[in-house]
C-alpha cells in the first residue's frame, strides 16, 4: 500500500503532466508540482521538466514519463492552477486532489461548433487588420468556416508536423477558389493576398512561439529553444502548404496568381476599425486555444491594446511588451495563468503577412523580395520575443522581491 508521500508525489506529477499537455510554461508545471508536493510534507523532493516530459525523485520515489505534444486547452491549465492554490491553502485532501485531477484531464474541450465559429470570425477580422476591404472579409468568413470544419473534424488525429501542412495545403487552396468564384460574380474586387494572411493565422503555432520566449526569459534554455523550433517548424509546414496550393492552381489555370504588395484598404484601415477587428480576432482565437469562456473579453481587450500601440507607434517591440504588461495584470486579477491572457494577445502581432509573402515571391522566383520580407518576418519575430521576453523577467523579478513567487 502506498503512503501519503508517495501518493502526493504521484498526484503533483499527474497535474505537471496535465499542465504540460494543454500549453503551460516549463517553469509552471515544475513551480507547481513543487507546491502540491511541499504542502503534503513530501521532503527531498526534485522535479525536472523537459518540454515533453517530466522526471521527478523523492526519497523513495522515482518517475519518468515522456509526454507528447498535443493539443492546447487553456482552460485545463488555469484548472489545475486554481486546484494548486487549493491544496496550498489546506482546502483539499490527497482523495480530493485525485479526483479532481481526474476531472480535469478528462474535461471535454471545446465543442466543434464553438471551435468552428472561433475559425470562421477570428480570420475574417484579422483579414482586416492586415490591410483586407469588408469584401475581403466576407469572402475570408466564408473561407474560415470551411477551414475552421476542416480542422475540427478532420485534421484532430494527424502529427502536428503534417496537420499544418495540410491545413496550409486546404486554407490556401479555399482562399484560392473562393478567389475565382468572387472575381467572376462579384463586381467589387477581392484581393487574394489578405484573404490568405488572414487565414493563416489560424494555423500560426502560438503555444510554443509564446512559451518557447517565456521559457527562454526564465533561464530556461534547453526546453525554451525546443519551442521555437517546434514554431519555427510549423511555421515552415505552413508557408510549403500555402506554395502547394499556389502551386496547384497554376497547374490547373496555367498561369501564377499575380498580387499586389502591399495592398491596404482605405476605409477597414481607419484606427477604431482596426481595435474592432483586434479585439474580435483575438477574443474568437481565444477559443481555438481553449480558454475558459469568462476571459474572453480580457483576451480580446489585451489584443486590442497590443494593436493599438503597435499602429500608433508601428513598433513591434513596444507592442509585444504592452501585451506581456497588461497579460500580467489581468493574470494577477483574475488570479489566473498569464499563459492564458499571452498566447492569445500576442497573435495579431505575429507575422502572418510575412509568412505568405516570402512563400509567394519565392514562387514567382523573386527572390530578392522574398528575403527581404523573410529577414522583416524574422526582425518582427525577434522583437515580439524581446518585448515579451522583458516584461515577463522584470514582473519574475518583482515577485520574487516580494516573495510573491
Amino acid at each position: 500500500m502506498e503512503n501519503n508521500q508517495e501518493k502526493a508525489m504521484k498526484l503533483a506529477t499527474e497535474a505537471g503532466h496535465i499542465l504540460l499537455e494543454n500549453g503551460a510554461e516549463i517553469s509552471r508545471v515544475e513551480d507547481t508540482m513543487q507546491r502540491i508536493a511541499t504542502a503534503y510534507g513530501v521532503d527531498e523532493k526534485s522535479f525536472f521538466v523537459l518540454s515533453n516530459g517530466i522526471i521527478a525523485t523523492a526519497r523513495e520515489y522515482a518517475w519518468a514519463e515522456f509526454i507528447p505534444i498535443k493539443g492546447t486547452q487553456l482552460s485545463r491549465v488555469a484548472d489545475v492552477n486554481q486546484l494548486s492554490r487549493d491544496v496550498v491553502n489546506g482546502r483539499c485532501t490527497l482523495d480530493e486532489l485525485e479526483k479532481r485531477l481526474h476531472d480535469i484531464r478528462n474535461s471535454k474541450a471545446k465543442p466543434a461548433w464553438e471551435r468552428i465559429v472561433g475559425v470562421t470570425l477570428g480570420v475574417s477580422a484579422f483579414c482586416i487588420n492586415f490591410g483586407g476591404s469588408f469584401m475581403d472579409a466576407f469572402v475570408t468568413l466564408l473561407v474560415g468556416l470551411l477551414l475552421g470544419t476542416y480542422m475540427a473534424y478532420f485534421g484532430k488525429n494527424m502529427s502536428r508536423i503534417f496537420n499544418s501542412l495540410t491545413c496550409g495545403i486546404v486554407g490556401g487552396l479555399l482562399c484560392v477558389g473562393a478567389f475565382h468564384i468572387a472575381t467572376a460574380f462579384m463586381t467589387t474586387p477581392v484581393h487574394l493576398a489578405n484573404m490568405i494572411i488572414g487565414t493563416i493565422i489560424a494555423l500560426v503555432p502560438g503555444v510554443p512561439f509564446t512559451n518557447g520566449m517565456r521559457d527562454l526569459a526564465n533561464e530556461d534554455y534547453i526546453a525554451g529553444s525546443t519551442r521555437l523550433i517546434d514554431a519555427l517548424i510549423t511555421f515552415l509546414c505552413i508557408a510549403i502548404g500555402v506554395v502547394l496550393a499556389l502551386q496547384l492552381d497554376n497547374l490547373l489555370f496555367g498561369d501564377l496568381l499575380k498580387q499586389e504588395w502591399p495592398v491596404v484598404d482605405s476605409v477597414t484601415s481607419a484606427w477604431y476599425i482596426q481595435l474592432a477587428a483586434a479585439f474580435v480576432g483575438t477574443a474568437c482565437f481565444s477559443i481555438i486555444f481553449g480558454t475558459p469562456r469568462k476571459y474572453y473579453l480580457e483576451c480580446g481587450f489585451v489584443g486590442m491594446v497590443g494593436w493599438a500601440v503597435y499602429i500608433f507607434t508601428n513598433s513591434v517591440f513596444l507592442a509585444a511588451m504592452s501585451v506581456a504588461l497588461i497579460a500580467h495584470a489581468f493574470a494577477g486579477y483574475r488570479h489566473c495563468p498569464v499563459t492564458v491572457f499571452m498566447i492569445c494577445g500576442i497573435i495579431p502581432l505575429v507575422p502572418g503577412g510575412g509568412i505568405f509573402w516570402t512563400s509567394y515571391f519565392v514562387v514567382t522566383n523573386q527572390l530578392l523580395l522574398a528575403a527581404d520580407t523573410g529577414f522583416n518576418a524574422v526582425k518582427s519575430a525577434i522583437a515580439i520575443a524581446g518585448g515579451i521576453i522583458i516584461m515577463t523577467a522584470i514582473f519574475y523579478r518583482i515577485l520574487r522581491k516580494y516573495k510573491l513567487l
